[in-house]
């Protein structure tokens, strides 16, 4: 009697056992089982990745493995795993053609660390395997420049009028600052913040990125409803300290964005907490909890805490953020688990959740 070959069909039901822990659905029904190839005994499996920050890859590979085995006549299983980030900002191809996701990163106040949170989250990400890019959109106060140090090359005016952004550790990035004296302050009106950012997203050649992260000034200004009108923001990152007057701004700012129909992908919570680098004391300088606390009231995802620490201040004044100036710290880690979450919330929401709607919005 001849052995079983196996088919597809049963390889495909077998599969349907394998549930992905992100978004608690069988990976066949998820689309991410992209090709199933057979011959003779042996089934070659290719299942596709929605972020290269995927956690664990390893393990799903496994649980494909392992279940593909059990379809009848299967003799051994060869599984690839390839990464596609899914397009999370329909309706924005005209403004920002290669940009698949954009990451508004947010505070209801300043003083906050957002642009720090911004720029280690972007480099976290990049250094994860993701195509980022890093847009500063803070036009009153645009830190990232100095942030990040000397650029490995300057923005540049390039063919048909298009600005080529500046590149620091490998990653595109675009500022007013680079535009502006230093010591001179911007006094602009709300038309003219429209048409900067307008000409950030729609000059600028941002190439083909993942993520396309933008530190947004604090508050709930021109600049936020600005960049809302100008292109479906994929979900918007808001940063905090523990301490009670921060988080009333927070809940302010989550609303404002969901006026503007903005989805929250969650709540990062900065200076959590102070360790003594020479005795080991813990002091919960501003409190502790109060972020993971009110995203449990609003029901957004908790995307980590920050310790305060002198190496992330350092890092920013002298330009290399701690991801990049001591990546094997425990911040720097952290930053790497932060990014790992946001990448997570954007997959969430991209492939189980509402899409920001295309038009632009209107404020009542």
């Amino acid at each position: 009697m001849a052995s079983q070959t196996p088919t597809v069909e049963g390889v495909r039901a077998a599969l349907k056992e394998v549930i992905e822990p992100v978004l608690g659905r069988d990976v066949v029904s998820l689309g991410m089982t992209k090709k199933i190839d057979i011959d003779g005994g042996v089934v070659y499996i290719t299942i596709e990745l929605p972020t290269p920050l995927y956690r664990d890859r390893a393990g799903l590979e496994r649980a494909v493995e392992n279940a593909a085995k059990r379809a009848p006549g299967t003799k051994d299983v060869r599984v690839l795993s390839t990464v596609v980030v899914p397009l999370g900002t329909r309706g924005a191809a005209t403004r920002l053609p290669g940009v698949k996701n954009v990451i508004a990163v947010a505070a209801g106040k300043g003083g906050v660390g957002k642009s720090t949170v911004a720029t280690n989250l972007a480099l976290a990400m990049r250094q994860q395997g993701a195509r980022v890019g890093l847009l500063d959109a803070d036009i009153y106060g645009p830190s990232v420049p100095t942030m990040l140090g000397e650029p490995e090359s300057p923005p540049s005016t390039g063919s048909k009028s298009r600005i080529g952004p500046a590149v620091y550790f490998g990653m595109p990035v675009i500022s007013v600052g680079f535009f502006t004296e230093r010591d001179n302050a911007v006094v602009w009106r709300g038309p003219m913040i429209h048409k900067l950012l307008q000409q950030f997203l729609e000059d600028v050649d941002w190439g083909d990125l993942d993520y396309l992260v933008v530190d947004l000034p604090p508050g709930t200004g021109d600049a936020q409803l600005s960049l809302s009108q100008l292109i479906p923001i994929t979900g918007a990152v808001v940063v905090s300290t523990p301490q009670e007057v921060a988080l009333i701004d927070v809940e302010k700012a989550i609303s404002m964005f969901k006026k503007v129909e903005v989805p929250i992908l969650g709540i990062i919570e900065n200076m959590s907490y102070y360790v003594c680098p020479n005795c080991g004391h813990h002091d919960e300088i501003f409190s502790r909890g109060g972020g993971r606390q009110l995203a449990e009231t609003l029901k957004v995802d908790f995307l980590g805490e920050i310790p305060l620490d002198t190496r992330v201040r350092y890092g920013g004044d002298i330009g290399r953020p701690i991801v990049i100036g001591a990546p094997e710290s425990e911040h720097a880690k952290l930053f790497m688990a932060a990014g790992q979450r946001v990448a997570e919330a954007v997959m969430k929401l991209v492939m189980s959740g509402p899409r920001r709607p295309a038009g632009l919005v209107q404020i009542k």
